[in-house]
């Protein structure tokens, strides 16, 4: 979602792996003020929440680039920096989104904020559209999937944060490369909400956010390959971000709070002071220097360890730094004055305004907030948040989880339901609707249509439910899996 006035402006590169093209790589701070571990979790706390009434939507689409007639081939960067260079130059996209691009060579659209969600809709598929066309001149594609099946492709954008990014993932898995280059996304951007106590308060919003996660994991899961075969998970996206940084990539612990297991949306705990510790005990993925010298990070230094002693260059963190840090924190749901919907992978074709229209109404309908928290209370098992293990059931099953699959086609109804009060609304209910029907009615979701096109059978659309992970489910290609520390649960 785009800056605006009331919201923090977005560092062109302050998120992972978006830069515009040709972006100069930012100058650190210049004799920074002393900042205090106190001031560091007072800002955190202050401007990662901003309370307000829910109000606006915004989204990011994240899209692969692919030769249609060669899906398989490397893009050289080149190639689509130089279609999308000529769009930039005609002036701004139609709709007043942001484009950029990601160390893989992917697009994303950054949408600006809406007032509705019908208006966040049409303004995307407008900038969307003159993407597509720009890409298309090239003999390129915008490919919505949340893993790219065919390639491990190399970094395209040389910048001291990916270079640093690299090399920090290095140390903890092999998968945060994979993550950073052939991974695409929809991200959904909602208001945190007012100081109210109800369904439209940031501390219930926050709750409600955290426990439909895992339903949207499921529900949209479309990464279940990697070089041409089988991972082992509808989501293998969604299992690489959870594997490959623990402390800054996996949700906070669940944890008791007022409010979990009465049913309602109503009396969560403050969620502030718990994001500025999960914030200052990240570590150092990056630390920004004068060029030419390197942004790489000194190994098993927090931010909050920064705050208690001076790095190797003998240089203290200034609040240029902590809001530098917060944008290198990438789990599942991430405050930043809105909250951002990180889990859903990339949906092919216009599939995007799906997951867009019921995350948004979800959280931004009272009605579907109550009807979506009972239909996820026995995943939480009687806690504020979902476990780990939730997420990456699944990410594993998706909606084919027996536990997951009703609370899916419960948030699904609920989701058309409130689509039915918005004016302007009945496209976006129809796909809610049919998307229900073709998936999560059979226990389906976009995942198996690729793993059916591998194995040459006919893409299900009704009929019976797909057999539970548990049962046999006939001869697939070997797998190729992750690495253990990646794929086990």
């Amino acid at each position: 979602m785009a800056s605006d006035a009331s919201r923090p402006a977005r560092d062109p590169a302050g998120a992972a792996g978006r830069t515009p093209a040709h972006a100069p790589a930012p100058a650190p701070p210049s004799a920074p003020t002393p900042l205090s571990e106190r001031d560091a979790e007072a800002h955190v706390a202050a401007h990662c929440f901003a309370p307000g009434p829910p109000a606006r939507t915004g989204v990011e689409l994240e899209w692969l680039v692919w030769r249609p007639d060669d899906p398989g081939a490397l893009v050289p960067g080149a190639a689509s920096r130089a279609a999308l260079d000529r769009l930039t130059d005609a002036g701004p996209l139609p709709g007043g989104g942001r484009l950029t691009r990601e160390p893989g060579g992917q697009v994303e659209i950054s949408s600006a904020p809406a007032p509705s969600l019908a208006a966040c809709v049409a303004a995307t598929r407008a900038d969307l559209e003159r993407v597509r066309a720009a890409l298309a001149d090239a003999g390129l594609a915008a490919v919505g999937l949340g893993l790219d099946p065919h390639r491990s492709p190399p970094r395209v954008l040389d910048h001291p944060r990916y270079r640093a990014m690299e090399r920090y993932f290095d140390r903890q898995s092999p998968g945060g490369r994979l993550v950073m280059r052939a991974t695409a996304s929809v991200q959904i951007s909602v208001d945190a909400g007012d100081e109210s106590d109800g369904p439209r308060g940031y501390r219930a919003r926050w709750a409600l956010a955290h426990r439909l996660g895992p339903v949207l994991t499921a529900a949209f899961a479309n990464s279940p390959l990697w070089l041409g075969r089988p991972t082992g998970w509808r989501s293998t996206r969604q299992a690489l971000w959870a594997r490959i940084d623990p402390g800054r990539t996996r949700p906070p612990a669940p944890g008791e709070a007022p409010g979990a297991g009465d049913g309602h949306v109503t009396g969560h705990a403050d969620p502030r002071a718990a994001w500025a510790r999960y914030a200052l005990d990240a570590s150092l993925l990056c630390v920004r220097r004068a060029a030419p010298a390197s942004w790489t990070a000194p190994p098993n230094r927090s931010f909050r360890s920064w705050l208690r002693g001076p790095t190797a260059d003998a240089r203290a963190p200034a609040l240029a730094d902590l809001d530098y840090h917060l944008g290198t924190l990438f789990p599942p749901v991430r405050p930043r004055g809105w909250l951002e919907l990180r889990m859903i992978d990339a949906q092919s074709g216009d599939g995007w305004t799906v997951p867009l229209a019921v995350a948004s109404v979800l959280l931004d309908d009272p009605r579907a907030a109550e009807e979506a928290w009972r239909a996820t209370e026995p995943l939480t098992r009687g806690r504020a948040l979902p476990a780990l293990d939730l997420w990456l059931r699944a990410a594993r099953h998706g909606p084919a989880d027996p536990e997951l699959g009703p609370a899916v086609r419960a948030c699904l109804a609920a989701a058309e339901s409130a689509l039915a009060r918005l004016p302007d609304a009945a496209e976006l209910r129809a796909d809610v609707a049919a998307f229900a029907d073709r998936y999560a009615e059979h226990g389906r979701c976009p995942a198996d249509d690729q793993l059916d096109a591998l194995e040459g059978r006919p893409r299900a659309t009704r009929g019976g439910r797909r057999p539970a992970p548990t049962e046999p489910q006939g001869r697939r290609p070997p797998s190729r899996r992750l690495a253990p520390q990646e794929a086990s649960e």
